[in-house]
């Protein structure tokens, strides 16, 4: 006999996890039930902040998907990491925690014709969410780190902030920017991210933070299914009633929220019936609704790295990392104490940065976008690309000991205008999609990609820097465009902010490109919402889990004000 509640979630990411908190602890206390793909993520190790780079590395959390073969990036096929278990992709993400531009939300407000997007109510939720500390490390002038209080919040559940300390080169590196001539920025989660600043993070004092931090005090209300797939919606025509997960039914009186990714919520979707007829019947699925925009305006950010192996003495790392007697002996420490030693600052901090790109605004290719895509990115708060510091390359590349002193600089596209998509593969619900973000496929993403890694050399170019340089681990192999690109094409790789599948439109604005309307439902039928980052109808300015978090927010403020359940 199949279980009834009032709501289902599919999904236990940042955006699921505050919809399935925020409804049980509404005033009313709905029966919710929280389905989960993955386990229960209990280890508290995978919690370590100087670990947070390996645990995509867990083949239990993480799906292990990749993208399709990029045409444009030397047919290379390039992970797509998404997050398993309790907490989703913040489990295995990274860390950083950046909200984006206010003019990313006011545009979210704009193309939906609705305010709940807008920059400040977005603020209002982002400062329910977090518990954010604002004591920076120490020796870290607050010029490079330091919050207004009325731009964060301290009672959420989410507990964030700067790294308890820092490594011996982090404040020279900031001290180097600043003589480049890049601005400052003390805090990048102001709504205007432009400048350089010491990183904020879903961590504190060693300890990182993950969205199963909402679930941690869940009311009696709240069920926790995990190890439970959902394979299919279950339907009465147009109306969702529930979900099968693993051949057992589960029932909902309310409403059927999925929060699944931007890469599994077109899956369920469409073994579900619904999305594009051509697909559905390839694959012989019976077709419930034709839905173009499913899967479609895929939009991701992506990245290279650029490191250069250093002059001893320049940091301490290279000791500790070729150490295995000591990097047990900081885990055991960081146990004991809750959170403190080596772990809680090595591969803690993130030097970094948003910025705007002169040349690429001066370009032919930036010319040739439309208007109001112009208009956007002219915006003093929209960046062009992004910078990051002290990347711990080595537990991904493999290092000879003797490298282990090096430092590495991200560089990430922003704002890409390649629409990628996301397809059937199989009949089978197990299987996944076919993901091709189609990288660097229009003339605008390859010149911001060149003037973007030539903004980057005004670091790695300045006397300052390369006095203490040794040798070239990752770079160009010269500073022409060609030479540029050619290194995209051949070093690119994805930032994992896959974003727009199940794009969100104005109210009564279905058509090819809109699947959602602005209150998360699905449009034309009953009792199904879609709402995580599949539904955000553009790539937003940042590291993108604070925007999950918000969506889901948004959602659930939605569904209690409609089934009036303060």
């Amino acid at each position: 006999m199949a279980s009834t509640y009032d709501f289902i979630v599919v999904g236990s990411g940042p955006a699921g996890s505050s919809i399935a908190s925020s409804l049980s602890r509404s005033p009313k206390k709905p029966r919710v039930l929280l389905l989960e793909a993955g386990g229960p993520n209990a280890d508290r190790t995978l919690r370590v902040d100087g670990q947070r780079w390996t645990t995509l590395q867990n083949s239990a959390m993480n799906w292990g998907y990749k993208t399709t073969p990029q045409s444009h990036c030397g047919g290379r096929e390039l992970d797509y990491s998404r997050g398993r278990g309790l907490g989703g992709s913040s489990a295995i993400n990274f860390g950083v925690f950046s909200v984006g531009a206010r003019r990313d939300y006011d545009e979210w407000a704009s193309l939906t014709n609705d305010k709940s997007f807008t920059w400040e109510n977005m603020k209002r939720r982002f400062r329910s969410l977090e518990a954010f500390d604002p004591t920076p490390p120490p020796g870290v002038d607050k010029k490079y780190a330091a919050a207004r209080a009325e731009d964060h919040g301290v009672d959420g559940f989410l507990r964030t902030g700067f790294p308890a300390e820092v490594e011996e080169d982090t404040v020279p590196m900031l001290e180097l920017f600043e003589k480049a001539g890049f601005p400052l920025n003390p805090d990048h989660n102001s709504g205007d991210p432009i400048g350089m600043a010491l990183g904020i993070n879903s961590s504190s004092k060693g300890m990182r933070s993950t969205a199963a931090d909402l679930l941690a005090t869940a009311p009696e209300n709240l069920t926790i299914v995990t190890d439970a797939p959902v394979q299919r919606i279950v339907l009465e025509g147009k109306r969702a009633v529930g979900v099968e997960s693993n051949g057992k039914q589960y029932l909902a009186t309310k409403e059927v929220i999925l929060s699944a990714g931007a890469l599994n919520d077109p899956k369920i979707l469409m073994h579900s019936g619904i999305g594009p007829k051509s697909q559905l019947e390839k694959f012989g699925i019976p077709v419930v609704s034709d839905v173009p925009a499913i899967g479609q305006g895929l939009k991701d950010h992506a990245f290279v790295p650029l490191a250069y192996s250093r002059a001893s003495g320049d940091a301490n790392r290279a000791a500790f990392y070729s150490d295995k007697a000591a990097m047990a002996s900081a885990l055991e420490q960081w146990t004991s104490s809750g959170g403190a030693g080596p772990w809680a600052r090595y591969g803690c901090e993130m030097p970094i940065g948003w910025f705007k790109l002169p040349s690429l605004a001066a370009s032919p290719e930036f010319q040739a976008l439309p208007d109001s895509e112009k208009d956007f990115l002219s915006d003093p708060t929209v960046p062009h690309y992004e910078l990051l510091s002290h990347f711990p390359l080595h537990w991904f590349v493999p290092f000879a000991d003797s490298t282990l002193n090096y430092n590495c600089l991200l560089v990430f596209l922003y704002n890409a205008q390649a629409h990628g998509e996301v397809t059937l593969q199989s009949a089978d619900p197990a299987a996944p999609l076919r993901f091709d973000p189609k990288f660097l496929s229009t003339a605008f993403d390859r010149r911001a990609a060149i003037e973007s890694l030539r903004d980057a050399y005004r670091i790695v170019r300045h006397e300052a820097y390369v006095k203490d340089n040794v040798a070239t681990i990752a770079g160009p192999k010269g500073e022409s465009d060609e030479e540029l690109l050619e290194y995209w094409r051949q070093s690119i790789g994805s930032s994992w902010h896959m974003t727009g599948t199940v794009k969100m439109g104005r109210k009564g604005g279905a058509g090819e490109d809109v699947a959602v309307d602005s209150d998360f439902r699905l449009i034309g039928f009953e009792g199904l919402r879609v709402a995580d980052m599949s539904v955000v109808p553009i790539i937003m300015s940042c590291h993108v889990q604070a925007v999950a978090y918000l969506t889901g927010l948004t959602c659930a403020e939605k569904l209690i004000a409609e089934y009036q359940l303060a």
